[in-house]
């Protein structure tokens, strides 16, 4: 996907200049145009802070398809997860055609060495995840948590925060954000 090509699209479409975009998301405008002209490949933890001034989540971002039309199934097979992939975590996401979602439920898959992003992020909200493959690492405002399988977490989004596997194995989480951001 045209990563600068598709955020013009939702900007526009949300009637928002570079300029108004940027300071909703508390960037700069130089990085919207940067991120637009594909000069830059954003982070997943930068493109979450810029989407969120639209707001868009990252799943309707990379999900451009017009599901507007359909009633929303109850049951998800494995097939029925719109799945996304960046900087090496794979999201699979339950309920992408559900309108209006209160919160996000992902199965994760964080590959070894991957990361949200060098820069910590926060956002409305609460997140929850029970690791059941694997560990990884939770940076919440700048202490580091060690979470092996079987061990969750939750916290309140609004604290800056960032996921990394820095093991040789696979992590695969369950979580859940509310409310929705992907």
């Amino acid at each position: 996907m045209d990563v600068g090509n598709r955020l013009r699209e939702v900007r526009i479409h949300a009637g928002l200049s570079q300029r108004e975009l940027a300071k909703k998301a508390g960037v700069t405008n130089s990085a919207i145009s940067m991120i637009e002209k594909n000069s830059v490949s954003p982070s997943v933890s930068s493109l979450k802070k810029v989407l969120a001034g639209i707001p868009l989540s990252l799943m309707e971002f990379f999900d451009d398809a017009d599901k507007a039309a359909l009633i929303p199934p109850v049951v998800y097979r494995q097939d029925d997860l719109l799945t996304q992939s960046a900087e090496g975590i794979t999201f699979h996401l339950i309920g992408q055609y559900t309108n209006n979602r209160q919160m996000s439920f992902m199965k994760e898959v964080m590959e070894p060495g991957s990361t949200t992003g060098e820069e910590a992020y926060a956002h409305e909200g609460e997140e929850t995840g029970i690791v059941i493959e694997g560990a990884m690492e939770l940076t919440v405002d700048n202490e580091t948590y060690l979470i092996k399988k079987g061990e969750g977490y939750y916290f309140d989004s609004n604290r800056k925060h960032s996921f990394s596997n820095p093991f040789d194995e696979p992590c695969v989480l369950i979580s859940c954000t509310a409310p929705a951001n992907f």
